[in-house]
């Protein structure tokens, strides 16, 4: 099967080919470290680190750097409003985000480089820019001069002149035309000495766009494979990348621009008065989602989107994400029941081999269905990383898992050869999952500490049996009832009762 990406540069398809065969580069702009990191700021590192993932699944080898902005006009400003230095804002809202990021089992970065730490490395690359002549000073700024770049525009599709002026209000007459954009900013007297770094145009910080063209080329060198960052980022920031650094290197800078999608919030059912909006953007705030949802919940509910379509956030979205995730837990319980092989500790998934040696038509035809969803999900991911669609073959394995389990009932069936295969499509399931960074270790929250809650639990379903057989049927529901409000789940099988959490 062969990989195929849609590149924003080509607006089209691509089979992809990387610069140096059998390895890959990748970059991916990072947040702005000014206030905490919001649902949208997981979205691109959730999906790259998938990316990575499956690159890595089809033997690349695969190196990718995620930059931290931690020197901006944004982090001046809030550090002025809460009273306190630039660098210390920038390291506690960092710390934050890299804590979430774990939760999300993005753990695939290999370099987090700040815009603070390679201060060198962008003044050389300004130094080089005002070298071709393809830079100037005005004012104690230093500007890229677009009208020497003749495919400006490439990107985006747009024309210089309905390029933003940037994130700091400038006048016409600092600049040679009011396209051209700061790659250093010169220090004004009122702001902090933190930021206020020397360089060959007085002291001062850099622009934005510069500080990822310089990193990424630390890096990943003058050329790599793959820039990321989401559709807000196209014009003027990545626009501007390619500008400064293909004019700077004279060769091509990033070889696939992939773009996912922004996410939208749900705002109809707020009046969206000052205080209800800061409520809802509070609410989505990541550190305020994990501690209301699972990481992985959060991860699968981005995931379950193809990355270049817009995410639909809201908690009627969440809650049908995790209906469908527990489906999937709920699987792995059974056949930890009837097995008594715990999925999470890894094996063996199905197998050409086993098809082979299939007792009968019934074993062989579920092998080959699970076998031919595997192919379906290796599609759908080669199709320019199609997670919603692979994730759309999961519930169907899923679903083909259960059928087969309850046609020949396993539960009760004494024939080992069924759930051994049960058992080898529930880890192809777990095995394809990890390919999306899901299902590595059992979900938190199991409620199964030390073994108390299982026995309390025990206690509860056995008191409940007991009131059912001797007719107290008021007394069974209630406990039902009440476990429910608990979020506490009792599933009446053929072989007993059993419980579990939800959410």
């Amino acid at each position: 099967m062969s990989l195929r990406v849609f590149n924003t540069l080509s607006q089209k398809k691509e089979l992809f080919d990387p610069i140096h065969p059998g390895k890959v580069t990748m970059y991916l702009c990072g947040p702005t470290v000014y206030k905490p990191s919001h649902i949208g700021h997981a979205v691109g590192p959730i999906i790259f680190d998938t990316i990575k993932r499956y690159l890595k699944f089809k033997g690349f080898d695969v190196t990718w750097v995620v930059n931290v902005t931690d020197v901006d006009d944004k982090l001046i400003d809030e550090a002025k409003v809460q009273g306190c230095g630039v660098m210390e804002l920038a390291e506690t809202i960092t710390a934050n985000y890299l804590a979430a990021l774990r939760e999300l089992a993005v753990t695939s970065i290999d370099h987090l480089p700040k815009a603070s730490e390679h201060i060198p490395d962008i003044i050389d690359m300004c130094q080089k820019l005002l070298d071709k002549d393809v830079a100037y000073v005005s004012g104690g700024d230093l500007y890229f001069d677009v009208s020497k770049d003749d495919d400006y525009g490439k990107l985006s599709h747009r024309k210089s002149e309905d390029q933003q002026a940037g994130t700091r209000k400038l006048t016409g007459e600092e600049k040679r035309n009011p396209h051209d954009f700061a790659l250093w900013k010169a220090a004004k007297p009122e702001e902090p000495d933190d930021v206020k770094y020397d360089s060959p145009w007085g002291k001062g910080r850099p622009g934005w766009h510069i500080e990822c063209s310089a990193m990424s080329v630390k890096y990943l060198g003058e050329s790599f494979d793959i820039h990321g960052g989401g559709m807000d980022l196209i014009f003027p920031h990545h626009e501007n990348e390619i500008a400064q650094s293909e004019t700077c290197f004279d060769k091509p800078f990033a070889k696939y621009w992939l773009h996912n999608g922004l996410t939208r919030f749900n705002t109809k059912k707020i009046s969206k008065s000052d205080a209800e909006m800061r409520k809802m953007m509070d609410a989505l705030v990541l550190s305020n989602l994990l501690s209301k949802h699972t990481g992985e919940l959060i991860r699968f509910f981005v995931l379950s989107t193809q990355y270049r379509r817009p995410i639909e956030f809201s908690d009627e979205e969440i809650a049908a994400k995790r209906k469908g995730l527990e489906s999937i837990y709920r699987l792995f319980e059974r056949i930890q029941r009837v097995t008594g092989q715990d999925p999470y500790a890894g094996g063996d998934g199905l197998d050409r081999k086993l098809y082979a040696e299939g007792e009968d038509d019934v074993q062989k035809s579920f092998i080959k269905q699970c076998l031919d969803l595997r192919l379906r999900f290796l599609e759908a991911m080669d199709d320019d990383f199609n997670t919603g669609g692979a994730v759309g073959v999961l519930f169907e394995l899923v679903s083909t898992i259960n059928k087969f389990m309850d046609d020949l009932k396993v539960e009760i069936s004494q024939a080992e050869k069924p759930r051994a295969l049960a058992g080898g499509a529930v880890q192809t399931v777990r095995q394809l999952g990890g390919i999306l960074g899901l299902f590595g270790k059992r979900p938190g929250g199991a409620g199964r500490d030390d073994g108390v809650a299982d026995s309390l639990m025990q206690l509860l379903i056995d008191v409940r049996a007991e009131a059912r057989k001797t007719k107290q049927f008021a007394l069974a529901d209630l406990i039902r009832d009440r476990l429910g409000e608990l979020k506490i789940t009792l599933e009446d099988r053929a072989d007993g009762t059993g419980w579990r959490m939800d959410g």
